[in-house]
């Protein structure tokens, strides 16, 4: 008797699955489950496959997918497969992790019967992911041999967290330990020193890269202009967009941005034309680097119609950064009514941003009157925000207003509001060193205090008065008090030591000095710096 069975019989453990991961990849877990079910109805077995299938689909929608998932496991606990497979052991750490439940993801890594390099890197990555970064540098240090993936997942986390330095540093260590790099660690590093403006890394990063076979990555390439672009180099940047090969349109949003911020007006709407006129429609991001632009240009007319243009030509709703540029564009302008006006009628309540540029602008013009207006918004936007209520404060110092620039600082002390210290970096080898005002904790301190008295002396020497109006109010607060015979404040050096101490100055101060053998030596470069000062 013939066999009728045909020769190439699809396996219905694959069939079942390949339906359900299509199922999966939609989002669909639902209609998943329900195949799910139907497969072990019609006494179908899933193998490994289609648990991590499922597992994963879980993972790639974790806001509504935990119960299931964690109902999958329990089939999969049954079954042994999360402790004899590696693959359906990682796929449920994965899941667990991206659900925002490491604890459980951490005893299903630790009951593992075999561990690879990807369940190791798929644990670390998971406690960076949930902000536990000391738990996944112990994993870090646990893991029998790390690889590019492992380093890549510790420098992005720390970058994706803020701590930039903390990234920096792994870059180093993963360099001391001779792993090569790919592009992926490479971004994650660019966006480290653009936020650091360490531009000596990055500009060691680009001479890595034009050795490197990912050397025209678009992505890459993209990272290359932010990152001039936010250490004000941005004719490195722009030379870095124009030897692209191939561009996209986050390529020229990256220029066009870069170009605005760093107070190119002109040369942002130019890139942003030729865009246009390239064939590429601009985006949201398109459209608030050109409104930037226009701000800092004071193009008022020109600002006003791209916005229009943006909502009626290319159907983009105007989210709040826009109307931050229109609120903006008004308030360099000094037509701070109409910037309240917008404000007042935006479709979308207002931020601390948007009202904190108007009131920025109140401090410019001197206009006190609605400059108290704003801090009803103000009030309700951000309670605990100290950086406005010191703007007013500052405003009312301005005018002359001491008692209610006082009142302004009490309202602070009694709600718990704390000025935060002011910051400023400096990158020198390839170093960034951070100061604040008065700092003396940096290992060079009394050197650096020693450069900044002989420079202070040589200053005043040649006639340069300080401008101490924007401190006046610190002063009177900190370092001023009244003398009991005649009335007569006093602090006047104290005034000089406030402005001085300020911590870019502190960094300034840094930068002109060249640290060799303990000894202190000026840097003829710093005498660029002098520059910034009036020399009367």
């Amino acid at each position: 008797m013939e066999n009728n069975k045909p020769a190439n019989t699809i396996d219905p453990t694959v069939s079942w699955t390949s339906s359900i991961s299509r199922h999966c990849r939609s989002g669909r877990l639902s209609a998943a489950a329900l195949e799910f079910t139907r497969m072990r109805i019609s006494g179908v077995e899933p193998n490994n496959v289609t648990f991590v299938t499922l597992l994963s689909g879980c993972a790639h929608f974790p806001s509504k997918s935990l119960d299931f998932g964690a109902a999958i496991h329990a089939f999969v606990r049954k079954l042994g497969f999360d402790v004899n497979d590696v693959k359906v052991g990682t796929a449920v750490v994965d899941m667990y992790c991206k659900c925002g439940r490491v604890d459980i993801a951490r005893l299903c890594f630790d009951e593992m019967g075999v561990k690879n390099r990807v369940s190791w890197n798929t644990m670390i990555d998971g406690y960076m992911r949930n902000g536990e970064l000391e738990s996944a540098v112990q994993v870090f240090d646990e893991m029998p041999e790390s690889d590019v993936v492992s380093y890549t997942t510790l420098i992005g986390g720390f970058v994706k967290r803020g701590h930039f330095e903390v990234a920096l540093e792994w870059f180093q260590e993963m360099q001391l330990h001779g792993i090569q790099p790919d592009y992926v660690t490479i971004v994650a590093v660019l966006s480290a020193c653009a936020n650091l403006g360490a531009i000596g890394l990055g500009l060691w990063i680009t001479r890595f890269v034009l050795s490197q076979h990912f050397k025209d990555n678009i992505r890459l390439n993209n990272s290359l202009i932010d990152m001039y672009s936010r250490c004000g180099c941005i004719e490195f940047a722009r030379d870095v967009f124009e030897n692209m090969p191939k561009r996209s349109l986050v390529s020229w949003n990256s220029i066009i941005v870069g170009f605005a911020l760093n107070g190119n007006p002109n040369e942002a709407l130019e890139y942003f034309n030729s865009m246009k006129n390239d064939g590429i429609e601009p985006d949201g991001v398109s459209f608030t680097g050109a409104l930037t632009a226009c701000s800092h240009a004071g193009l008022i007319n020109e600002g006003l119609k791209l916005f229009n243009t943006m909502k009626r030509e290319y159907k983009i709703s105007p989210r709040i950064e826009h109307y931050g540029c229109i609120v903006d564009l008004y308030s360099r302008s000094g037509r701070l009514e109409e910037a309240l006006n917008v404000i007042q009628n935006m479709p979308m309540k207002p931020n601390e941003v948007v009202v904190g540029s108007l009131l920025a602008a109140c401090r410019t013009k001197g206009n006190v009157a609605l400059a108290e207006r704003l801090m009803n918004y103000i009030a309700k936007l951000d309670p605990g925000g100290d950086s406005n209520y010191v703007l007013l404060s500052n405003i009312y110092a301005a005018d002359g207003s001491w008692q209610s620039a006082s009142k302004v600082r009490r309202k602070m002390k009694y709600r718990g509001i704390q000025k935060k210290p002011g910051v400023s970096s400096i990158e020198i080898d390839c170093t960034v060193h951070e100061f604040v005002a008065g700092d003396k904790s940096h290992v060079d301190a009394e050197c650096i205090y020693a450069m900044l008295e002989n420079l202070t002396l040589e200053l005043g020497i040649s006639g340069y008065i300080p401008e101490t109006s924007k401190k006046k109010l610190q002063a009177s607060e900190d370092y001023t008090k009244k003398d009991k015979n005649n009335g007569q404040r006093k602090g006047g050096r104290k005034m000089e030591q406030i402005t001085n101490n300020l911590q870019e100055k502190l960094a300034e101060w840094h930068l002109g000095l060249t640290f060799h053998s303990g000894d202190c030596k000026f840097n003829p470069l710093y005498s660029q710096s002098l520059e910034s000062y009036t020399i009367e």
